[in-house]
């Protein structure tokens, strides 16, 4: 496996300009695009359900202030009500940033956590990777074929009770740093979202009741010490499709990441 080289930091203004520059590039895509994107809300509602996972809102986590979580669910609320009910119908794409829009105080977004270079930092709409890695993990459970996916670059939180694998998740930027998804089968699929008091809830519905069942695992797992002195954390996310006859397994993504944390920390 190739080495992981010691990550460059940029200057802020640099990052503003690139990130600005990127921003109207996939602007203009979508405007010349020839994808047909999922927008239109279901009025009814599709009785399969394909998958539902659920993720906790308030996570206590080391030097971070719980105001930014509590702003995080603010965050949240605002933006399932452009996702909430969509239908994905056959041959088409689901743009989590093209039915969300940019996130901005005027739209009342409130500042929330945000990772920088490996650092954790405060932005306005802050958060809304919980969002992505929500997503990302029913859509692997579905027939649905994930287009476009992002993941930090770092890892930065120790495995404390962490329900699903490392890396099974997407990361999320506006608006080139996307989830997309693609509908290549001849169903209709819904996403369904939701707020309580403690968790941030999600649900994929179908229109007709599936043949296939889908499970993730994960594979080859581990930790390596790079030449310049840090850790880097390598995994494959395999999703295993099966019916009455068949079993197929598919790699849906390989995630390499440098650690922020010691990889041997006691319990």
């Amino acid at each position: 496996m190739a080495a992981i080289e010691k990550p460059i930091v940029r200057s802020k203004l640099r990052q503003t300009l690139g990130k600005e520059y990127f921003i109207l590039k996939r602007k203009w895509h979508w405007l010349f695009s020839d994808k047909q994107y999922a927008k239109h809300r279901l009025k009814t509602n599709f009785k399969h359900s394909v998958f539902k996972h659920k993720s906790l809102i308030l996570r206590p986590l080391k030097d971070v202030d719980m105001y930014l979580q509590e702003n995080k669910r603010t965050n949240l609320k605002l933006a399932i009500q452009h996702l909430n009910q969509i239908e994905i119908k056959p041959n088409e794409y689901f743009s989590l940033w093209k039915l969300v829009g940019r996130p901005t105080k005027e739209k009342g977004y409130l500042e929330g956590l945000v990772l920088n270079n490996g650092k954790m930092d405060k932005d306005i709409g802050g958060g809304l990777c919980q969002l992505g890695n929500l997503l990302f993990w029913i859509f692997a459970h579905s027939p649905l074929t994930i287009k476009e996916r992002y993941r930090h670059g770092f890892d930065v939180f120790p495995d404390v009770k962490r329900n699903v694998p490392f890396g099974a998740g997407a990361t999320l930027s506006y608006n080139y740093i996307d989830l997309q998804i693609k509908n290549e089968t001849q169903n209709s699929f819904v996403i369904k979202l939701w707020l309580d008091k403690t968790h941030l809830h999600g649900e994929l519905c179908a229109k007709n009741e599936l043949e296939e069942t889908y499970k993730i695992e994960e594979r080859n797992h581990h930790i390596t010490q790079e030449f310049w002195g840090g850790y880097s954390r390598h995994n494959q996310i395999v999703k295993l499709t099966s019916n009455t006859d068949s079993e197929t397994e598919t790699i849906l993504v390989e995630n390499h990441a440098i650690m922020m944390y010691n990889p041997f920390l006691e319990s």
